[in-house]
């Protein structure tokens, strides 16, 4: 079996299988660590981890690419880092990189909607160990995880006004995802048809209508996840680093 290789029929994954069970164990073990020990870890600086990640997570975007572009399935219209969970990783990456809270606040409701929506129910194809397996689960858990690290140990805590800020990163993005859409024949955010295969968005309404259900939800879900997530202690400020 090839670790890098393309079809094998072998290794098509299936939702709940046992190694995705395996990795959604990994996932809350992790979670759970980040929280249990989120405060003696507080006073650690950890920028060498944090450089590190960032530096694994461009290897293997890069590395994921090259994949594509070898077995030439790479295509303008549906390999370009503009689904969510992409951009996702490039904000993880920036805010590895700078710690900047802005970037925190768009990143927090991506990875707390999106991310963790992907990883319980992935749309993937290849099955442990391809490498497309590990490229998958790797990038959006660590979204995710580094969410929580900044979250919980660097204590950046999501506002009412992050709410507004995501909501209107995305809706800006919006706009710019149709017209690419439309020129390079793609499907980014499912703008122009639901997925082929049966999802969430069957219960949406028809086209175009699923479009504004999905606004509701992306609002409405924000909110709760901030409640969820705020910051309760009043008189403990909310971390503010700037480094460059």
């Amino acid at each position: 079996m090839e670790w890098f290789g393309h079809g094998n029929k072998g290794i098509e994954f299936t939702i709940f299988s046992g190694s995705h069970i395996g990795i959604l164990t990994i996932f809350l073990l992790i979670n759970a660590v980040l929280f249990l020990f989120r405060k003696k870890w507080r006073e650690n600086q950890w920028r060498s981890a944090e450089i590190g990640v960032c530096l694994s997570l461009i290897m293997i975007e890069v590395l994921n690419h090259v994949w594509m572009y070898k077995h030439g399935v790479w295509k303008l219209g549906r390999s370009m880092p503009l689904e969510l969970c992409n951009i996702g990783v490039l904000l993880t990456i920036a805010l590895l990189v700078t710690r900047k809270k802005v970037l925190y606040e768009l990143l927090f409701f991506i990875a707390i909607l999106g991310a963790t929506q992907a990883i319980v129910t992935p749309a993937l194809t290849y099955d442990f160990p391809h490498f497309r397996f590990f490229h998958f689960f790797y990038a959006h858990m660590m979204i995710v995880w580094v969410t929580l690290y900044f979250t919980w140990i660097k204590g950046y805590y999501p506002t009412f006004q992050s709410v507004l800020k995501a909501v209107t990163f995305i809706n800006l993005l919006l706009p710019v995802i149709l017209v690419i859409n439309k020129r390079a024949d793609g499907n980014y955010w499912f703008l122009r048809h639901k997925p082929q295969s049966p999802s969430f968005m069957d219960l949406l309404g028809p086209y175009p209508w699923y479009i504004f259900s999905l606004e509701s939800l992306l609002i409405l879900f924000s909110l709760i996840a901030w409640r969820l997530l705020r910051n309760r202690d009043g008189n403990r400020k909310e971390s503010s680093f700037n480094e460059t």
